[in-house]
């Protein structure tokens, strides 16, 4: 007998337990994204490989250590996306979405990641994300970080989070930045682990980043970028917190908060939570002025966040652990004999039909009424309905309440579509 195979390491399986939890999710997401006046779109998870190199950052951990980069039969370089913006950004030129217009879009779906897995991270993981081009203003940043706080409101997990916020400034007070940071560290080079040594002159400000506890207070004492932004950065941030303030949205300044993609400029922001352990960001995002053009078009402002999904569904677990959410089965057929069963067949499509949003299911396999009464009891349906030599003969169903102590009822087709359709209602 040959070895069973199994998933690949830290590709998950998400079992029918857990799929009526990641749905209800991904149901909230697309309402609310859909009511903010976001439009969907979809685009491949593989992209060549170059398009990653050019936005990311080739000196990132993303590019150097964790992307599924590999050769096809042409012997071009192809990538399975790390993450979702950059292409959502080469597909938007592509098809000419950006050319003076204004775009509100948003996706969901797989990204892959070569890291250590643990609670929360995993190598493919999903995200839900949105972005926003045309627009230039605080206003909108405002308005994004507004829609990521709607969302958890929805989820139900706001209050375990917490919003943080930081600039990032623009590309020429950022090297300034980085040179004068870069002198800090290296004073101090001696106190650094290897990852921090290693992104010392290629990027210093992912070791602000660090989450080695013996580097906190060396982190702490560095340079801030707060105190070398230009003008217009300072003035932009400041405009954010005055919306985000008048929106009664809470937030706290993170001087560390850097984000870990080379593209961000001016505003950065965080949702965090101390649940989780050490993978504590449930949703990040940010400014991206420079982008679009870096990948070939005009210069076009955008500003876009992502929700890791795999976080979010933990939170919302230990949100709903006393009211489970579950794919629940309204009604669960049982049938006597073959007669009955033809019958139950018309019945059920007849109801599915009639009755929008109606879980039903046809018991198929046979066995006496005793055991489809088990069977119908296990699979948690609120009702049972009967077909047997009684209701053939008279044309009608039976419908008996498995969770409930009242009588049994007999009904005729139109009727019971009609109170399996107000008691749906009602859930509602």
């Amino acid at each position: 007998m040959p070895e069973p195979i199994t998933a690949i390491r830290g590709m998950n399986d998400i079992l029918p337990d857990e799929t009526p939890l990641w749905l209800h999710a991904e149901t909230i997401f697309r309402k609310v994204f859909q009511g903010y006046g976001y439009q969907e779109i979809r685009f491949p998870v593989l992209e060549r490989t170059e398009l990653f190199k050019r936005s990311i950052g080739e000196t990132t951990d993303i590019v150097t250590k964790e992307m599924y980069t590999f050769l096809d039969r042409n012997q071009e370089s192809v990538t399975l996306r790390p993450e979702g913006t950059t292409p959502c950004v080469r597909a938007c030129l592509e098809h000419g979405l950006l050319y003076n217009q204004i775009q509100h879009l948003w996706y969901r779906g797989p990204c892959f990641r070569y890291e250590r897995p643990q609670k929360g991270r995993l190598r493919q993981f999903h995200q839900a994300s949105a972005e926003v081009f045309g627009l230039a203003g605080p206003d909108i940043d405002a308005d994004l970080i507004m829609l990521s706080a709607t969302l958890l409101e929805k989820l139900g997990i706001k209050s375990h989070a917490t919003l943080q916020i930081h600039s990032m400034g623009n590309i020429a007070s950022r090297e300034v930045y980085r040179k004068k940071l870069t002198e800090y560290f290296l004073a101090h080079k001696n106190k650094l682990d290897a990852d921090s040594l290693h992104r010392l002159h290629k990027n210093p400000l992912r070791i602000l980043d660090s989450k080695d506890p013996t580097l906190k207070s060396l982190i702490e004492n560095a340079p801030k970028l707060l105190d070398h932004l230009d003008s217009d950065a300072i003035q932009h941030f400041e405009k954010l917190q005055e919306y985000l303030t008048h929106a009664n949205i809470a937030f706290e300044i993170n001087p560390h908060l850097v984000r870990g993609l080379d593209y961000y400029t001016k505003t950065v922001f965080e949702w965090v939570t101390d649940q989780l352990g050490a993978q504590g960001t449930v949703c990040g995002g940010g400014r991206y002025d420079h982008l679009v053009e870096q990948l070939g078009g005009k210069p076009t402002p955008a500003i876009g966040f992502s929700f890791g999904m795999e976080r979010t569904i933990l939170l919302m677990q230990q949100a709903t652990q006393k009211n489970k959410i579950t794919n629940e089965l309204h009604a669960y057929v049982i049938t006597d004999n073959e007669e009955a069963f033809i019958h139950g067949l018309k019945l059920t499509h007849y109801l599915r039909s009639k009755v929008s949003g109606l879980h039903i299911m046809l018991h198929s396999g046979g066995g006496t009424l005793k055991n489809q009464f088990k069977k119908a009891d296990k699979s948690g349906a609120q009702y049972a309905v009967i077909i047997g030599e009684h209701e053939l003969k008279t044309n009608s169903i039976s419908l008996k309440s498995l969770r409930e102590d009242i009588q049994q009822q007999t009904l005729y087709q139109d009727e019971l579509a009609e109170y399996l359709k107000l008691k749906i209602q009602k859930k509602q």
